[in-house]
């Protein structure tokens, strides 16, 4: 790894932030209703909602699913989540009347719920839309909410399933061939779940869109539509609020360090912070995991793109000690950024409860271990080493900072992260391990088609792949994809298998953040390292207008 000859040189190969000071002087418009009066009228609506809930024991299981989805969809679910699980619990056993089960749209709507909320149903309900030979019957194609409904129930898919992998070919086919023959609000729907399946989708861009959808549908609740509104317009205040106190922050905490070489990405640093942790409850979870991702984001650029190997082997040497004495060991222009980690790390368990400080430890001794794998991959690249395909891999999905991520969500967490969720994440069980490989697969596919290759990288999975079965880019790329898949499967099998009692905590700890992967390179994209892909997004979740 060759590093420039000093520090703080202007040396970033890196383009500077689109952002600017942009979000700490932002001044939201003002609206013509007062932040009291929406959050007594959207108290006043909760109200209306948990009536519904009331009578769920008179509900089919039509009505009950029909509920459920509008509420996530529409994101208020965080409202009512136990009326929510008791609900799904309900609809598990039978306790509900069962809807038609020659109803597709309802049939996959349950059975993607069940799934989605750790219960188990196998696949044996879609039965009835098979023929003889076992294909799905050609009258679905003429229903298009069926169909996307069919699509996205198969993306719950687990390892083996191959009814569902049936699913998705059939209703992508169709979708494809009918989408351009639809209208608003399907037509919408269905574009965007090609693009990405619902299962996979930050639940706050589905929100974005479909608090715009839901007053087309047929039957639509206007409580439910008017709460959304509000607790959508009182929700991006407080995200705004956070996004200029973080900026803020980054600002001065960037110019300390002064690592001009790395990435100047305080806005994006936030928005993978708001991925994990949606709703205006989780103030303090958004700031302190993004934090962590600001400490990761300049250890990885240190590594990757700067030091020298002597440098890479003192900065582990510092981090492995973990004491402020260490900062001796370091070149100059190290030493203000090491002192920086500590004293976040220092910050961080002085901001959790008592009930909560030992959860800095595991996310300090996670952080520790990224160091060592950034190491190792700074000595393969020292030595021009290329491994093969399946130790690359299992390096560098550590190294994609998933593992530590993944602690560093739960310590971030309220009361949904325990004890037992720690012990978990940080054996690094097969569920937290193939959320890393989507992030790793799918960032190495965007360094692929961006044609961006640092001098000083690693080589990639993507090109280990291609040298050892001697492929073409693309073929290791349409591979890669596959493992995505893969690794989906595994994390939808982990998560119904898991102990109940951890589901919200997984949810926040792996599945958001596999989300967030899929987002942020979505189509060969890097919205992180080239920052003008997320522009438009951005601009979308936090300043387009939105109806109240």
């Amino acid at each position: 790894m060759e590093a420039a000859a000093t520090a703080g040189a202007g040396d970033s190969s890196f383009e500077p932030s689109l952002w600017d000071d942009f979000f700490v002087s932002y001044t939201p418009p003002c609206s013509q209703m007062s932040e009291e009066w929406m959050r007594e009228r959207a108290d006043e609506l909760k109200v209306e909602v948990h009536r519904m809930f009331e009578a769920v024991d008179e509900m089919r299981v039509a009505d009950s699913m029909i509920l459920v989805d509008a509420l996530q969809r529409l994101g208020i679910d965080n409202h009512f989540q136990e009326e929510i699980n008791t609900t799904m619990r309900h609809v598990y056993t039978g306790e509900l009347e069962m809807p038609s089960s020659k109803e597709l749209h309802m049939v996959a709507l349950r059975f993607r719920l069940l799934r989605q909320h750790g219960f188990f149903l196998p696949t044996d309900v879609f039965d009835e839309f098979r023929d003889g030979t076992g294909n799905f019957n050609t009258c679905l194609t003429t229903d298009p909410k069926g169909l996307v409904s069919l699509y996205n129930a198969a993306h719950m898919a687990v390892p083996g399933e191959d009814v569902l992998d049936d699913a998705i070919a059939f209703t992508r086919t169709h979708l494809v061939a009918m989408k351009g023959s639809l209208v608003f609000p399907i037509a919408d729907q269905i574009s965007r779940t090609l693009d990405i399946p619902l299962t996979r989708y930050m639940p706050q861009l589905e929100t974005m869109h479909f608090i715009i959808e839901y007053e087309q549908e047929d039957g639509h609740n206007a409580s439910l539509l008017e709460l959304a509104r509000l607790d959508y317009s009182l929700t991006r205040s407080a995200y705004l609020k956070e996004l200029g106190t973080f900026c803020l922050w980054w600002e001065d905490f960037y110019k300390d360090v002064n690592l001009t070489y790395s990435r100047d990405r305080g806005v994006e640093i936030y928005f993978w912070g708001f991925g994990v942790f949606p709703g205006e409850e989780n103030t303090r979870a958004r700031i302190i995991f993004s934090k962590v991702i600001a400490l990761i984001s300049l250890m990885d650029d240190t590594f990757d793109s700067h030091a020298t190997f002597e440098d890479c082997k003192n900065l582990n040497e510092a981090i492995q000690r973990w004491d402020e004495s260490a900062a001796s060991v370091l070149p100059e222009y190290l030493r203000m950024f090491y002192t920086k980690i500590l004293s976040c790390f220092n910050e961080f368990e002085d901001i959790l409860e008592l009930r909560e400080k030992y959860r800095v430890a595991y996310v300090q001794k996670a952080f520790m271990l990224l160091s060592k794998y950034y190491l190792e991959e700074a000595k393969w690249c020292n030595e021009k080493y290329m491994p093969n395909f399946k130790d690359q891999v299992e390096l560098s999905s550590m190294s994609s900072a998933g593992p530590v991520l993944t602690l560093a969500a739960l310590m971030a967490a309220g009361n949904e992260a325990t004890k037992e969720a720690f012990e978990w994440a940080s054996s690094v069980p097969d569920m937290v391990h193939a959320c890393a490989e989507i992030g790793r697969f799918v960032n190495d596919i965007s360094g692929f088609k961006k044609g961006r290759k640092n001098k000083n990288d690693v080589a990639s999975s993507l090109e280990c792949y291609m040298k050892e079965h001697g492929t073409t880019g693309e073929e290791a790329a349409a591979a890669l994809t596959a493992m995505v898949e893969q690794a989906w499967r595994r994390i939808n099998k982990a998560f119904m298998e898991i102990d109940r009692g951890l589901l919200p905590a997984v949810t926040l700890a792996v599945i958001n953040q596999a989300r967030l992967s899929v987002v942020v390179y979505y189509g060969g994209k890097d919205a992180y390292t080239f920052t003008s892909d997320l522009e438009d997004l951005i601009t979308s979740v936090f300043l387009k207008p939105i109806p109240v």
